[in-house]
């Protein structure tokens, strides 16, 4: 069965820039570990515009963070698999990330990033719903919430999605 890693939004603006947090700097040593032990991987890239304040993003979340070629938008060097594919995307969940996993054949994904209680549930239920048979797993420890509550809430209703938690 091919597998795949999906490192989902794993950016300087999410561990120690805008919307950093001591939990998601704490999670990069496991997301280093996944990404090397990993046959496939791709990445998230969560991408805002200057206008950023104007969307409804930004409305509710009035906090400029992955703007378009800033250094908070840029995802950490070394986590980055030179070559592998990177899905931008400028809300939280990739359905083009979706579709290639769908379109190649992958039957066990797992994901890990940032933040676990939006992107990274997005995602994972996105991959569930064009991947109904595949095994879908969130690692954990791999990933962090905009708080510790959020995150657990998230790894909650994604294990009620069947998608299971490692």
């Amino acid at each position: 069965m091919k597998k795949l890693l999906v490192v989902v939004d794993v950016q300087k603006d999410f561990v120690d820039g805008a919307l950093g947090s001591a939990e998601a700097a704490a999670a990069l040593p496991e997301i280093l570990s996944l990404v090397r032990a990993a046959e496939h991987v791709v990445y998230t890239q969560d991408t805002h515009g200057e206008n950023y304040l104007q969307t409804r993003e930004g409305r509710v979340l009035p906090v400029p963070h992955a703007l378009r070629g800033s250094d908070g938008w840029k995802i950490l060097p070394e986590v980055y698999r030179a070559g592998s594919p990177i899905f931008e995307k400028g809300t939280f969940g990739s359905l083009p990330l979706a579709e290639y996993a769908a379109r190649e054949g992958f039957g066990d994904i797992t994901l890990c990033g940032f933040c676990t209680d939006v992107c990274v549930l997005a995602n994972a239920v996105l991959l569930r719903t064009l991947l109904p048979e595949a095994e879908i797993r969130v690692a954990a420890r791999a990933c962090a919430g905009i708080t510790p509550r959020g995150h657990e809430a998230a790894l909650s209703a994604m294990k009620s999605c069947q998608i299971e938690i490692g």
